[in-house]
């Protein structure tokens, strides 16, 4: 019997590839760094007149949600004004659960509205808590394709308005709320 040979072999050592590897993870980070900062675009919100609020940025949480439900409900009262050739009341709408008329525990915890119709052509909806939600005015308006006029005024001791057109509003305070919508909606960064 012979006697077994061994061989050892070394590695090849795993230092240059280790290298090779990190330096290469380098290269493709700075070139996609130097790509996302060519080709980046700063998108600055365009401002609204004094007598407005963006929808986004200068509405609370409370406030935005009763807004979004105002603009969801919207198609449904249209929809119900040409069956029944006027405006349903708060009270029909709630009846039929629509958001934000519909006393739920969502609307308690929102400001606790109080809606009421208004010479027959618009909603008002009158906060039990300013400091959560303030009031809100929505004018359907006539055309079924317009968005809805939306009026907010934070004042705890708000009248119910008696004139409905813009310049009268925004004299007793009030403050047309419009939602702007641009490329940076889901890229805004507040510092």
């Amino acid at each position: 019997m012979t006697k077994p040979t061994i061989h050892i072999v070394r590695p090849a050592g795993a230092g240059h590839e280790t290298l090779n590897v990190l330096l290469l993870c380098l290269l493709i980070l700075a070139i996609a760094g130097s790509v996302v900062a060519w080709r980046g675009v700063d998108h600055e919100p365009e401002p609204v007149a004094s007598n407005q609020l963006d929808a986004r940025r200068d509405l609370s949480a409370a406030e935005q949600g009763i807004y979004a439900d105002l603009r969801v409900t919207l198609d449904e009262i249209r929809l119900l004004r040409e069956e029944q050739h006027t405006l349903p009341t708060p009270q029909n709408l709630a009846d039929e659960g629509f958001a934000p008329f519909a006393q739920d525990a969502s609307s308690v915890s929102r400001g606790g509205h109080a809606w009421q119709l208004l010479a027959d052509s618009a909603y008002f909806g009158h906060s039990q808590t300013p400091a959560v939600a303030g009031s809100f005015v929505m004018l359907p308006g006539a055309d079924a394709q317009a968005a809805p006029d939306i009026w907010l005024n934070r004042d705890a001791a708000v009248q119910t308005p008696k004139q409905l057109d813009a310049a009268a509003l925004s004299a007793a305070g009030w403050k047309q709320i419009v939602a702007q919508f641009d490329a940076g909606v889901t890229r805004e960064h507040r510092h």
